[in-house]
């Protein structure tokens, strides 16, 4: 009797598409991760998909493997139909913990996007996170710091406008932040 081996090594395309299937998920964007920039074709393709779940662990991996010329991709999603992608787009452009690299949104492009979505996106969740990427701009730019006192004082859900609160001109996160860009 013939032994059988380990199963032959996934490729990124296979892995991005295993990101659909929920019990696969996780292993599958453990995989991506590690084989960092060499999956990055793959899973900015990802994008792409018609499954929602797909594109939103395609932007967590972003999240950690993102390079500048990503950017416009990821700005792109932004305007994704499903809510989640945009909150998890909106999470990778402005969190710099997760990140690998020291790259950032660029303001000219990505403000612009953040601010519709606190404008106009119905979801509160997705609200929330837009603050975070106007923060990034709001100690650059007053158009960054009025939309968030704006937020603050006339958004429709509470948690919106206190989180608008820290990131104004005269937040805790405003001041901590003014801190550590001196």
């Amino acid at each position: 009797m013939r032994k059988l081996g380990p199963p032959p090594p996934l490729s990124a395309s296979q892995l991005v598409e295993y990101l659909a299937v929920p019990h696969r998920a996780l292993d599958a964007r453990r995989t991506l991760l590690a084989m960092g920039g060499a999956a990055l074709v793959e899973v900015s393709a990802g994008l792409r998909h018609p499954n929602a779940e797909v594109r939103y662990h395609c932007l967590a991996l972003l999240d950690h493997l993102v390079v500048p010329d990503l950017f416009d991709e990821m700005i792109a999603m932004l305007r994704d139909p499903d809510a989640r992608v945009r909150v998890m787009a909106l999470h990778a452009l402005a969190c710099d913990r997760c990140k690998t690299t020291d790259c950032k949104p660029i303001q000219h492009t990505a403000l612009p996007e953040a601010l519709r979505l606190l404008r106009e996106d119905s979801d509160a969740h997705v609200r929330a996170m837009a603050i975070e990427l106007i923060g990034h701009f709001a100690h650059d730019t007053s158009v960054a710091a009025e939309a968030l006192m704006a937020a603050r004082m006339k958004d429709p859900s509470p948690a919106v406008r206190k989180k608008a609160g820290w990131y104004a001109p005269g937040g805790a996160i405003y001041a901590r932040t003014a801190i550590a860009s001196n």
